[in-house]
């Protein structure tokens, strides 16, 4: 059964809220487009055979097509359990101890109108012999403009930087190393923020990292609708259409080959479903 201290119901409790208000507010974008498309909502729990402490848990796949989101998913997830030992090797403080918690939300969204950009966003609270968080956001668009890339690096900036004036450049710098697709030679967007291991040995680590991890939360919350707005209503043509189609595939092969989030869903039992939100509904490859 999952063991939830303060810390752990904490971070909890601040995922699953943010994914409320950002469900809300691409459902009053789509109402704004005279769409009533909805968030279907589908719980999922993970295997527990019982031979691990604090196994378990689960979590909520979200999922909305609408008229400007043609896919989006939002998940959120609470598990624990026991990696299998070759894998524990690779996740900071498990490498002696294979017991693990981890609670989080994680969002795609892939947009209709290639003119709008497609989004990642996912934070997270681990907890294995050391405590920490990660995360980070970046824009994907098919159809890049500097007016939109520019407006959500300096929000991400401003969220970073109370925590050291550095701090936003080496998390920048971290995206644009992480979301690159060696084998194709590109860079899988426009890039963003990426951190992990921000430890919490302490109560006053806990505070501040979990508070980064909030003001990235809020962030994203604050800039992405608003470039969805800007773009939305741009008229399209079918060759920008199938621009978009292989870009996705593009995006479907750095998510299949390379991400860490998806192989830590699938070693540590997650739902399959709500680990592959993230593939596009239509792709191409040329």
């Amino acid at each position: 059964m999952i063991s939830l201290d303060t810390q752990r119901q904490q971070a909890r409790d601040w995922f699953e809220s943010l994914r409320d208000r950002i469900c809300a507010e691409f459902e009053a974008i789509e109402r704004e487009a005279g769409s009533d498309a909805s968030f279907t909502y589908m719980p999922w729990d993970r295997e527990a055979d019982g031979t691990a402490p604090g196994e378990g848990g689960g979590g909520v796949r979200g999922v909305m097509t609408g008229q400007v989101f043609e896919k989006v998913g939002v998940n959120v997830s609470t598990v624990g359990g026991e990696f299998a030992p070759d894998f524990a090797k690779s996740i900071h403080g498990a490498g002696e101890d294979p017991n693990f918690f981890a609670t989080g939300i994680s969002l795609v969204a892939h947009m209709a109108n290639p003119h709008v950009p497609a989004v990642h966003m996912n934070t997270r609270f681990l907890v294995t012999t050391k405590r920490w968080f990660g995360g980070g956001a970046d824009l994907n668009p098919p159809i890049p403009y500097q007016e939109d890339t520019d407006a959500f690096h300096a929000r991400l900036r401003a969220a970073c930087a109370p925590y050291g004036p550095d701090v936003y450049q080496r998390y920048a710098k971290w995206a644009e190393d992480y979301f690159y697709i060696p084998h194709r030679g590109v860079h899988r967007g426009v890039g963003g923020i990426f951190y992990d291991h921000l430890e919490c040995a302490d109560d006053a680590e806990f505070d501040r990292n979990f508070q980064l991890t909030r003001d990235v939360g809020e962030a994203f919350l604050d800039i992405f609708p608003r470039i969805v707005r800007r773009r939305m209503g741009m008229p399209f043509t079918e060759a920008e259409r199938e621009e978009q189609l292989v870009w996705r595939g593009r995006y479907a092969e750095f998510n299949l080959v390379y991400d860490r989030g998806t192989l830590f869903g699938l070693k540590t039992g997650g739902n399959i479903d709500a680990i592959l939100m993230s593939l596009p509904p239509l792709a191409k490859w040329s």
